[in-house]
């Protein structure tokens, strides 16, 4: 099992609509660990780990907005190496 790590920055409207804590929910869903924590410029900075197929349905759900009331319109990503050694999915 291949092993990947993510920084994941998105933007629109992603901030006060519990979309940090959904992208937790899917996160615990696919035994991905790593964090989600609002920036100051409006968008949210994911760093996530998981295994390489659980990390595709990952990056799915955050571009399509793990929130209902939530909406992706911007999306940015680059591969971290060496990965981070997270030991579970928090949010900040």
């Amino acid at each position: 099992m291949t092993m990947i790590a993510k920084r994941m920055r998105v933007g629109g409207r992603v901030q006060g609509v519990g979309f940090r804590w959904m992208t937790l929910m899917v996160a615990q869903q696919l035994h991905i660990v790593g964090k989600a924590e609002n920036l100051d410029d409006g968008t949210v900075l994911i760093e996530a780990v998981g295994p390489e197929d659980a990390m595709a349905k990952f990056t799915a759900a955050v571009k399509a907005s793990p929130s209902p009331s939530g909406r992706v319109t911007e999306y940015h990503e680059e591969l971290l190496d060496p990965i981070p050694a997270y030991s579970r999915f928090s949010v900040r």
